[in-house]
């Protein structure tokens, strides 16, 4: 133990114990400019990676009415007839409007206020709006059923 000590005092020097980085300021008088060149050698490195976006990032899914901040309203009658069925007058499901949970409660609360003010039938799709283009096809759900 004593020969180990003995070799560590004969070969140690301040610049071994302390590090040669924690001098490099009192070697050297231009201490800041040796800094700044080593931060731009290692910022402009070749061998670095590169950020760049996630290619296989999907972009995020929005209901059509989000994707044109359309806000379902009891007087827009030929909008809220889009989501009701021509033949029973029913409101669509999610599943088959494709709408987020906010818009279709939204459309629902509307379609049943322009209900209850005689601007809309309930039992049947008002004859002037079938022929509207169609926001959705409501024989293909957009989550179909499991059977």
């Amino acid at each position: 133990m004593f020969k180990l000590t003995r070799i560590l005092a004969r070969n140690a020097t301040v610049a071994n114990l302390t590090g040669a980085r924690n001098l490099r300021p009192r070697l050297y008088a231009n201490a800041a400019a040796l800094n700044e060149k080593e931060q731009t050698l290692t910022a402009a490195n070749p061998d670095e990676p590169i950020d760049i976006a996630n290619p296989y990032k999907k972009d995020r899914q929005l209901c059509i009415l989000c994707k044109h901040n359309i806000t379902p309203h009891y007087k827009n009658v030929k909008l809220l007839s889009q989501f009701q069925s021509p033949y029973t007058g029913r409101i669509y499901g999610r599943h088959i409007t494709g709408l987020c949970k906010r818009k279709q409660e939204d459309v629902e609360k509307a379609i049943l206020r322009a209900q209850h003010c005689l601007m809309m039938p309930g039992h049947h799709k008002d004859l002037d709006f079938l022929h509207d283009p169609k926001l959705f096809d409501p024989e293909k759900p957009v989550r179909p059923h499991k059977y």
